[in-house]
């Protein structure tokens, strides 16, 4: 059986994809990298070397908070939660990609001859 390929993530979504999983809920570093795991049904993974960075910049952007609290496990974990400017900001991301996705598929839906 193929060993299914990953896909590699485009510059600049990692950040609306951490803030789009804290949307509706706080969560730990290993949180925020399963939901995008389940929620992408496998495609994406992030790295922790990608992830604690990314969650560390947007800190200091104000985009994010975090507090320490227990897991699931009981352990120590730090949760990150969404500010009004993260919340702000995931909302001019999303529309971004989204004229991105538009234009990207008028490519893909053009007559390959033309031109």
């Amino acid at each position: 059986m193929a060993k299914k390929q990953k896909a590699d993530l485009l510059q600049g979504t990692l950040d609306m994809l951490i803030l789009k999983s804290l949307l509706s809920q706080s969560r730990h570093g290993y949180g925020v990298a399963k939901w995008i795991q389940v929620t992408t049904r496998g495609a994406l993974e992030i790295e922790e070397g990608s992830l604690y960075p990314a969650l560390h910049r947007m800190q200091k952007r104000g985009w994010i908070q975090s507090e320490w609290g227990l897991s699931e496990s009981n352990r120590r974990a730090k949760y990150y939660e969404l500010t009004p400017v993260g919340r702000a900001q995931l909302k001019t991301e999303v529309q971004s990609w989204s004229q991105l996705v538009d234009a990207i598929s008028l490519v893909l839906k053009s007559n390959l001859a033309e031109g």
